[in-house]
């Protein structure tokens, strides 16, 4: 059995807690929209975490484990319609627009100026996760539950939300970012 050294444990071990955290602060909702979807109370936050203090090959790996979880407890197994449809809404809706999250170290090393850096790499995979459940919706979800409306404006209309979770995050992280180095933790 291979031996595993106590950097890689302890970076698997501080990943495991904050994709717990993730979890748990995601099942706390600030506010749930009429149509569905929520904010939450910055669920997001462990998982850019674990990207900046690992590293994108990590958090990559952690944003797609949480996606998996998110999956398992949403029930998400039968609500689309086709094989085809089920095969597409687990890759964008839950591994790309959850893995994507784990690139926010690599958007944020450009900047000198660390809090640009935090709030950039924040709002843009942020960003990219809302790109990846609006194609989601438009292309799966619409055609289900839209009944007639524009599926690109339906999606938009439900995945909205989303940017909302997107501004909280952001001022979450710069407000830790003051506070802690997260490369000391």
């Amino acid at each position: 059995m291979p031996k595993i050294g106590m950097s890689k444990l302890r970076r698997l071990t501080e990943s495991a807690i904050l994709i717990a955290i993730a979890t748990i602060l995601s099942l706390i909702k600030l506010y749930q929209a009429p149509a569905g979807g929520e904010v939450t109370l910055g669920a997001m936050i462990p998982l850019l975490i674990i990207s900046y203090r690992h590293g994108i090959k990590w958090g990559v790996l952690a944003g797609t484990v949480y996606g998996l979880i998110q999956m398992i407890i949403l029930g998400f197994f039968g609500l689309a319609g086709s094989i085809l449809d089920f095969a597409i809404v687990i890759f964008l809706d839950y591994i790309l627009a959850f893995a994507v999250i784990g690139l926010a170290d690599w958007f944020r090393k450009p900047f000198k100026n660390k809090y640009l850096g935090y709030i950039f790499s924040t709002g843009i995979v942020m960003i990219l996760r809302f790109l990846f459940h609006f194609v989601s919706g438009a292309i799966i979800w619409a055609a289900i539950w839209a009944d007639g409306t524009n599926p690109w404006l339906y999606s938009l209309g439900y995945n909205t939300i989303i940017l909302i979770e997107a501004a909280l995050s952001t001022v979450i992280i710069v407000i830790l970012v003051r506070y802690i180095k997260f490369e000391e933790i």
